[in-house]
């Protein structure tokens, strides 16, 4: 596909507790510059599931409002994220008799097998995202990434599915098109994250996403270069606010400039003098607590997420695997101690996830919790990039994107 300067991929990432925009424009290089970045705090969604759709659309609104202004540029398609609860991730397998002339693998046997390892029960109200190969198997060789001109007989194929419920994708979809833009491609959040934090190189040795969001901390798992485990635990930043407001008695609002200001998950980075100030509510005179106490009500709520993903690794015998540790990200990772805290509870290195530099307004956007929408940009790219792009079968398990979304989106219309 050729490529011109005025090309523009936009990522919208709808969180829980924000909606972030951020325009990447491809230069003549083939490569991406961020040009323009909005935000928004997001007053629709639960966990990453919309429940309200007026409140979304105005942010969503808000948010490209933003980044147009900054770039200088209009909008009128963008890749969006999707997460939420209802987000599953399932390994399958297939198998298929080669049939090309000479016996050697061509790009229909290569559809053909995926299809194959598609053919899994699923319920009627859920949706397949992403079909992502993990590695090939050729007349019982395995670890092949690429099977293409390969002589052979029996072909297989695992993959890794990810299905979603088709209500959520719906909602998400129409808060998108009523705000005036058109989704081009709808992908999971922590895919996306991993495009913009995690090494070629970390996801052979076999590393965890963690990505901490506000009303939910969504996990990956790379082993060998490839999606093998994918999760959504209903637990995030939120809930650090909400434990705050209850034991501080001081509303919502107060208690996450706190967390944000002076919140620490690690108890022994913490100066024992150190004071942090409670403003006075409805008249009550301001007091002072000390920042340890603070930490021993952040900490435990982060022990129980850190731990709830590990008890799921451990379920599946994963943990050996995280031979390239484990990368925190979303806006979560930003407070002090998570990566100590990680690295205790895991037993293996732990890092914050940044985004690249990619030219541009880099102060903006080089924060954790741009993440996934740097991510939705960069994915954007190396579809445009990838001859991939051509098979999209490959990447939207079966029918191509354009399908998914007429299905999706039938009731509307």
């Amino acid at each position: 596909m050729k490529l011109s300067q005025d090309d523009l991929i936009v990522g919208l990432d709808i969180g829980s507790t924000k909606v972030c925009t951020v325009i990447g424009e491809i230069t003549e290089h083939g490569s991406v510059e961020i040009i323009g970045v909005g935000i928004s705090p997001s007053e629709g969604l639960r966990r990453g599931v919309v429940v309200n759709i007026e409140s979304t659309l105005r942010s969503v609104s808000s948010a490209i409002e933003s980044a147009e202004m900054m770039s200088g540029r209009e909008v009128r398609n963008v890749i969006t994220g999707i997460a939420g609860a209802h987000i599953e991730g399932i390994n399958s397998r297939g198998v298929v008799a080669v049939t090309g002339k000479g016996r050697e693998i061509n790009q229909t046997d290569i559809l053909r097998v995926i299809e194959a390892s598609k053919a899994i029960v699923i319920p009627m109200d859920r949706e397949v995202i992403h079909v992502i190969p993990q590695e090939y198997i050729v007349d019982d060789q395995g670890g092949i990434k690429d099977p293409m001109d390969m002589i052979g007989i029996r072909l297989e194929s695992e993959v890794h599915i990810i299905t979603g419920s088709v209500t959520s994708a719906q909602n998400l979809l129409k808060c998108v098109n009523r705000s005036g833009l058109k989704v081009e491609d709808i992908v999971l959040q922590s895919i996306a994250s991993s495009e913009a934090v995690l090494s070629n190189s970390e996801k052979e040795l076999g590393v965890l996403l963690i990505d901490l969001g506000g009303g939910t901390t969504d996990i990956l798992l790379y082993i060998g270069g490839a999606p093998y485990h994918t999760d959504v635990v209903t637990i995030g930043g939120d809930q650090v606010t909400s434990d705050l407001s209850i034991m501080l008695k001081t509303p919502s609002d107060f208690a996450e400039k706190i967390k944000l200001e002076s919140g620490c998950c690690y108890l022994p980075l913490v100066d024992r003098d150190e004071e942090v100030i409670i403003p006075g509510v409805g008249g009550w005179p301001a007091a002072s607590v000390p920042r340890t106490e603070l930490c021993k009500i952040i900490e435990p709520r982060m022990v129980e997420i850190f731990s709830m993903v590990r008890s799921q690794l451990e379920r599946k015998d994963y943990l050996k695997h995280l031979r390239g540790g484990v990368v925190l990200t979303g806006g979560g990772a930003s407070m002090p101690g998570t990566v100590e805290l990680a690295s205790q509870i895991f037993d293996v290195p732990a890092r914050i996830g940044m985004p690249p530099r990619l030219g541009g307004l880099s102060d903006t956007y080089m924060k954790p919790d741009f993440t996934t929408a740097v991510g939705l940009v960069l994915y954007g790219l190396n579809q445009i990039l990838s001859e991939d792009i051509k098979n999209p079968l490959l990447r939207n398990g079966g029918e191509g994107f354009k399908g998914k979304l007429k299905n999706w989106m039938k009731e509307f219309f």
